[in-house]
């Protein structure tokens, strides 16, 4: 655990996102649902960031299929970066937001990449049809958000976000528990093996993930600068 002021633990950087001038006119939850709100339309925003990537040939003969299953987003930065940014409960709240605006029917979710269109409802994650339980491809990566969030963010209440290597350690932590859902779970619904699951959930994502994974750990102890000078905070 990072040594960090008794009285700074358990803050993040979101504490300090609404100015004082601003804080000291509203009500703490009025503040925090704000915040809660924000870190929603962050994810909201990185699930209409899609890229499209056929199928690439690699050495070895290997070669990673067109993908029908998982979209190629921006959303696991604004996962984990608003869960760093609000901490474990309102980094929760805003993933969970997140998949309770999708399931009742607004677009906030990543386009299909079959068919371009956003999808809605519960059966993006899970429904029953014919008395079985049929799983959506991205269920498990969408309940992995919740969970990755809440986890990064105690980290980041902890003092995980203030460093590099520890926030880059958090982050990998995060996208690792994202990963731990998501795979399996698309397994289970296209029901094929692991390793088949990973072709399409797994290997065609880690490229960007590493890049997200360092923007966001970069990001943030850059923010812990700005705010440490920052004369009205001191």
């Amino acid at each position: 655990m990072l040594r960090i002021p008794q009285l700074e633990r358990g803050l993040t950087l979101g504490d300090f996102l609404v100015p004082i001038r601003i804080s000291e006119r509203i009500s703490a939850r009025i503040r925090h649902i704000g915040l809660i709100v924000a870190g929603t339309l962050l994810i909201t925003f990185g699930a209409y960031v899609g890229f499209r990537v056929p199928a690439v040939p690699l050495p070895f003969g290997l070669y990673l299929p067109e993908n029908p299953y998982v979209p190629i987003t921006l959303q696991t930065f604004g996962v984990l970066f608003t869960g760093a940014a609000l901490g474990f409960r309102r980094g929760a709240a805003s993933s969970a937001l997140y998949l309770l605006l999708g399931v009742v029917g607004v677009p906030v979710f990543a386009a299909d990449p079959a068919t371009g269109i956003h999808p809605t409802g519960i059966a993006r994650i899970a429904t029953f049809e014919g008395g079985h339980l049929v799983l959506g491809t991205t269920g498990g990566y969408l309940i992995g958000f919740v969970v990755a969030a809440a986890v990064v963010g105690r980290l980041a209440e902890l003092g995980w976000d203030r460093k590099v290597g520890a926030a880059l350690a958090a982050m990998l932590i995060g996208e690792a528990m994202i990963m731990a859902f998501g795979v399996p779970w698309l397994a289970l619904a296209i029901s094929a093996p692991l390793d088949v699951a990973a072709t399409y959930g797994l290997w065609p994502f880690l490229p960007g993930d590493v890049f997200k994974v360092l923007v966001a750990a970069g990001t943030l102890p850059l923010g812990w600068w700005v705010v440490a000078r920052r004369p009205s905070d001191r």
